[in-house]
C-alpha cells in the first residue's frame, strides 16, 4: 500500500471558473457553448478556465468566458460548483477539479473572436444545449441556470 505522501504526489488540485452565458429574445433563452477537439471528434461544454493566483471566482468566469467566447457579459451571480477527477497524461497525475459556475447575461462581442483553446462558440436553445453539453454536471448546472431564469421572468 502507498503512503499518504506519495499518494499526495500521485493527484493536484485544480480551481476554474465559467460561466453560462444567456440571451433572452421574449420568451426563448439561448446559451452559448464551446466546442473542443477531443481526437476527432467535437464537444459541447460551457467556457470555463483557471483562476489566476489573487483573482476572484466571479473575475476569473467572466475573463475566461470573454476569451473563450469573444463576448463580454454582466454578472448575475453564482450558480453552483461542480467537483470531478481527470488523468493528466502530460503531467501523469490524477487532476481534482472544482469548478465554479456563473450566470452571466450576454451585452455584446462577436463568437468569432473566440481564443485558440477552443474550436467554436455557438449559441444554443437551452434544450438543444442541455442535450448536446458533453458532461453531466455541466448539464446540471445548465439546469440550475434554467431554473433561475424562469423565475427572473
Amino acid at each position: 500500500m502507498k503512503s499518504s505522501s506519495s499518494m499526495k504526489r500521485l493527484r493536484t488540485t485544480q480551481v476554474s471558473a465559467g460561466g453560462v452565458v444567456f440571451k433572452r429574445h421574449d420568451s426563448i433563452i439561448t446559451v452559448c457553448l464551446v466546442g473542443r477537439r477531443r481526437q476527432d471528434d467535437l464537444i459541447w461544454c460551457l467556457p470555463k478556465g483557471h483562476v489566476e493566483k489573487g483573482e476572484k471566482f466571479a473575475d476569473a468566469a467572466l475573463r475566461e468566458v470573454r476569451e473563450e467566447t469573444g463576448i463580454s457579459g454582466s454578472l448575475l451571480g453564482p450558480i453552483n460548483k461542480i467537483g470531478y477527477q481527470f488523468y493528466d497524461a502530460e503531467i501523469k497525475k490524477t487532476v481534482s477539479k472544482t469548478v465554479h459556475f456563473f450566470l452571466i447575461r450576454y451585452l455584446r462581442g462577436n463568437l468569432d473572436d473566440h481564443d485558440d483553446e477552443v474550436e467554436c462558440a455557438r449559441w444554443f436553445s437551452i434544450s438543444e444545449a442541455l442535450e448536446r453539453a458533453e458532461y453531466k454536471g455541466e448539464r446540471e448546472v445548465l439546469k440550475q441556470a434554467l431554473a433561475r431564469l424562469t423565475a427572473l421572468r
